[in-house]
């Protein structure tokens, strides 16, 4: 009873009040039920009595969901049929009394909270009371039976559902049902002429046997079916929460060791910033998850305080989750929580507890093997991986240098002053390369004395210049070490990247070359006692020999990305992407294979051989999926001309004439097209070769190209869509869509990376998308296989899309 007390005292005063109207209502009529037992019963009565009860309390225990979310929408039971099998026996108040009665005793047994089920019983009550009215009430004026008993039916659970929302409305947290519904219009309808009909069909049933010769036998001709029919949906419902469970618990031990220790900081993923907390954000989140998944819950936490009422718990041994206990929460008038559900959540929290300890472990050895002991800096290894990782993921027109910083005469220093000495100035240093470099840019100490810097987000070499300079200033003040002031001389190697590289330590070398230039300058008599910047001048023409052989030779490869309609949900096309792997160097950038090509003279050659094998792909596609109808092709808007690639797409496209040949042209080969350019794009156009607008929305983007260009489609750059939360991003893409529907144009919107975005596109009537979420570019034969699998489908299932290789 303790349980009962604390309830009532942590209770509001409106709060206490309706506990105590719904406790007086239950016991109000069980007491008249009993009473009427006691006074006028007889051995045969008592025993149908007995029959009510033990039915009412097991059709309590099944329940119906009155919206879509599991545990979180609320639900109904429906014990008040059984008045109607008792009604040749005993009148509606005193049979209401008896439902209420199997109530409260069975929720007492089940969720061993004295309140909850007092609660129950009088919401049961208050609901029987409405019944008797109702159906009492029309039975007086002479309606039929069994209209009477479904018009009860009603009332009775109009009024369960009335009061059971006004409890979650005022006594109770709020909480969001995500993208579900807490009510769910065709359930309640469902719910209540399901019920009605029902209790029709049950007075119908049960009035026959009126004049049978003992009230047991008119009785147990209802009673018994029913309370069958409440074991076998019992049955079924923990036979569905056993493999809901077993599943969630493998699922959840599946996703708890796959969580990834690697934590994004500034934008790029990069060994160097594995931290525990990382981790356990990381963590928390998938043991949450698997909670909901596993057990079934309202909501779930990881907190320090333990569970509370309506609430089951475990220990973690981790408290870097958010807490010591990890608790799970339900409804009080939801299934109350089992011995299995403690047991599903108890095998969570003790994997994570596992999952933790091991990668903390892995995440503390990472840390320390990318990690200069002396500065606290990333080592050798930490920075080249960051470099690769910067290079692979900066946008094309993004440019990088690298700064290759050496000490001189450090050895001198050392030999003179000693090694602690000499530890203290390099330290001295590194603390000074991290206060001067700005937060996205990246310092490493890579040898004896040796330090690199990744300049980052450059836009030109005067800046790196002149962010190296500000280096150099700050690093060579005077330095003053075990009461000797030092002034440190610097040589500095500057390699400079415009675009993305395709053997990024080349950069480092050129960088390393450069700042052994200074010091050869040095040794032949150059300026010695100030530090010195050296640029690195262009790299050799390696890169020039490997393009012009993949292209000259055909060895280009190419890679598919869906294009999906937000409308059917189906893939509708495929974007070629043009793909090639040196032997040596590895897979190199597309951005410069393309630029490579077109400063050799070889654009035209390559986009032949990307058309010729993009369309023969499409055919493919096609063979396996008929909704596939239309293949995309990247080219400059020049390019499009008669006397370059124009022709060629002409004979092309009619070799494929169930495929749509779309031509992609970049925002800034559209800034100055002449008039012959619009013309042929008129042309193409006229003969079934589509033309769009690629990368709208980039910094080259104007309302000229809109306006000017002949086009069928205009593509939206993923700069315009990476805050849908940001109301002018949502404005311009619905201005856009405006004046394609009034240009007769098609939108499709790249960078849809997730469900949120696509879910915010398809609210503002965006018909089209393409991105991550739908698929990364893959090769022709791994398109193929996803065809065959899974169709037109535009999205896969998570399991799927994470194993089908690239």
């Amino acid at each position: 009873m303790s349980d009962l007390v604390e309830t009532i005292r942590g209770a509001t005063a409106a709060g206490r009040l309706a506990f105590g109207v719904f406790a007086a209502t239950g016991l109000f009529f069980i007491g008249s039920a009993l009473t009427q037992l006691v006074l006028g019963g007889n051995a045969e009565h008592l025993f149908i009595a007995l029959m009510a009860v033990a039915c009412a309390g097991t059709l309590d225990i099944p329940r119906l969901r009155l919206g879509t979310v599991p545990y979180r929408s609320p639900v109904v039971s429906l014990p008040i049929v059984v008045v109607l099998g008792v009604e040749p026996v005993f009148d509606t108040a005193t049979a209401v009394g008896l439902v209420c009665l199997g109530v409260l005793v069975v929720v007492w047994l089940r969720a061993q909270r004295p309140e909850v089920a007092l609660y129950s019983a009088g919401l049961t009550g208050a609901g029987g009371a409405a019944y008797l009215v109702a159906h009492d009430g029309l039975h007086a004026q002479g309606f039929a039976e069994t209209l009477a008993s479904a018009a009860g039916a009603v009332a009775y659970i109009v009024t369960v559902i009335a009061l059971e929302a006004l409890r979650r409305r005022f006594d109770r947290p709020r909480v969001d049902p995500g993208a579900g519904r807490h009510y769910s219009v065709p359930r309640l309808a469902l719910i209540v002429g399901g019920y009605a009909g029902l209790c029709a069909l049950l007075a119908a049933w049960t009035h026959p046997f009126f004049n049978l010769s003992t009230d047991t036998l008119a009785v147990a001709v209802t009673l018994v079916p029913l309370a069958v029919i409440g074991v076998g949906a019992i049955l079924i419902v923990r036979a569905t929460a056993m493999r809901r469970r077993l599943a969630g618990v493998v699922d959840g031990v599946i996703d708890l060791n796959a969580t990834n220790h690697f934590v994004k900081t500034g934008g790029q993923a990069t060994p160097i910033t594995i931290t525990a907390t990382g981790i356990s954000t990381d963590l928390a989140t998938v043991l949450l998850r698997a909670v909901h998944d596993t057990v079934g819950v309202e909501s779930a936490s990881v907190r320090h305080e333990p569970a509370g009422l309506g609430e089951i718990d475990t220990s973690l041994a981790i408290s870097v989750l958010g807490g010591q206990h990890l608790v799970a929460r339900r409804d009080v008038m939801d299934y109350p929580f089992t011995r299995d559900d403690r047991r599903a959540l108890e095998a969570l929290a003790h994997t994570a507890d596992v999952v933790y300890t091991a990668r903390e472990s892995i995440g503390g050895l990472t840390i320390r093997a990318n990690t200069d002991p002396l500065t606290g800096l990333p080592n050798y290894g930490a920075f080249q991986d960051a470099l690769a990782n910067i290079n692979d993921h900066r946008d094309y027109s993004e440019a990088l240098a690298v700064l290759f910083i050496d000490l001189d005469d450090f050895k001198r220093m050392n030999d003179r002053y000693g090694h602690q000495t000499g530890d203290e100035i390099l330290s001295e240093l590194g603390r000074r390369l991290s206060a001067v470099i700005r937060p996205y840019d990246v310092v490493a100490r890579v040898g004896g004395d040796e330090f690199v810097v990744i300049l980052t987000r450059l836009s030109s070499l005067a800046e790196a210049k002149l962010l190296a300079e500000r280096i150099m200033e700050a690093t060579g003040e005077p330095l003053a070490i075990s009461g000797t002031v030092l002034n440190p001389i610097l040589s500095i190697g500057l390699a400079y990247s415009a675009h993305r590289e395709t053997d990024v330590n080349q950069l480092l070398r050129d960088a390393d070359r450069s700042m052994l230039a200074i010091k050869k300058s040095r040794r032949r008599g150059g300026p010695a006692n100030e530090s010195s910047i050296n640029i690195s001048g262009h790299r050799s023409s390696q890169m020039n020999d490997i393009v012009a052989r993949a292209i000259d030779e055909d060895l280009l490869e190419l890679a598919f990305q869906p294009i999906v309609s937000l409308v059917t949900g189906q893939i509708w096309a495929f974007e070629a992407l043009v793909r090639y792997t040196d032997p040596e160097l590895g897979p190199l950038s597309p951005p410069s294979l393309v630029e490579k090509a077109k400063s050799l003279g070889r654009l035209d050659a390559l986009t032949r051989q990307v058309a010729l094998k993009a369309m023969a792909a499409a055919a493919d596609f096609r063979l396996l999926e008929p909704r596939i109808v239309c293949m995309t092709i990247n080219v400059e808007a020049g390019q499009i001309l008669p006397q370059r690639v124009g022709s060629f797409v002409e004979e092309l496209a009619d070799r494929y004439p169930g495929i749509s040949l779309c031509l992609e042209l970049n925002e800034r080969s559209v800034a100055r097209v002449s008039t012959a350019v619009r013309a042929q794009a008129d042309h193409l156009r006229d003969i079934g070769i589509m033309i769009a607008l690629d990368d709208y929305g980039s910094q080259d983007s104007s309302v000229d190209a809109l306006v000017r260009m002949p086009m069928d489609i205009l593509k939206i750059d993923k700069s315009l869509v990476d805050d849908l939360d940001d109301v002018r991003q949502r404005e311009v893409l619905t201005a856009l869509q405006g004046f394609g529907d009034n240009l007769e144009y098609s939108m499709i919107v790249e960078g849809v990376e997730n469900e949120a975005m696509a879910t915010h596109l398809s609210a503002l009537g965006i018909r089209s998308a393409q991105g991550f979420h739908y698929g990364v570019p893959r090769s022709f034969e791994k398109t193929l296989a996803r065809l065959e699998e899974f169709g037109a489908d535009a999205v896969l299932p998570v399991r799927a899309a994470s194993e089908l290789p690239l």
